[in-house]
């Protein structure tokens, strides 16, 4: 996938050591959780990624987030594909190093727009104090349901 700025390209174990610079900054964990992550351990994560789904009927999608400018990642967009096309969640994550370009929005328009024509209804979770991320969910089309779980408010797409 291909947008103004961005390249979405396929993850493989081989992004391992330059996404952990890009996710290495401690405080991007704050709302997303955990910590950051060795090339080792993002190499071994990338691994069980690649190697799929264990779940029958559920597809994992994930891609890198490349600037088309300089061709360095900047981050990742990922989805979790289940059922017949029934539904997808759908995440976004873009290094702090890179945030308030609109990197994330626009990775996010691009993910929701490739999925909306092979499932029904896309869904993403969003801690109700992060407003960027907030912000990016508006921005992929998704609108917030006023459902909380695990701490996170449930975004979804509006019936096409």
């Amino acid at each position: 996938m291909r947008t103004e700025r961005l390249e979405l390209v396929p993850l493989e174990v081989g992004h391992a050591e330059e996404m952990a610079g890009v996710l290495g900054d401690p405080a991007l964990h704050v709302f997303i959780g955990g910590t950051p992550e060795s090339p080792e351990e993002l190499r071994a994560r990338y691994v069980r990624w690649e190697a799929g789904a264990p779940e029958p009927g559920t597809t994992w999608c994930n891609w890198v987030v490349r600037a088309r400018e300089d061709g360095r990642l900047v981050g990742t967009v990922q989805a979790t594909v289940t059922g017949n096309g029934e539904g997808a969640e759908v995440a976004w994550v873009v290094g702090t190093a890179w945030q308030g370009r609109g990197y994330a929005s626009e990775a996010a328009r691009a993910l929701v727009g490739w999925l909306r024509p092979r499932v029904r209804t896309v869904v993403a979770h969003v801690h109700p104090e992060h407003a960027a991320s907030a912000a990016v969910a508006r921005a992929a089309g998704l609108v917030p349901t006023g459902e909380v779980h695990d701490g996170e408010e449930r975004w979804e797409s509006p019936e096409a």
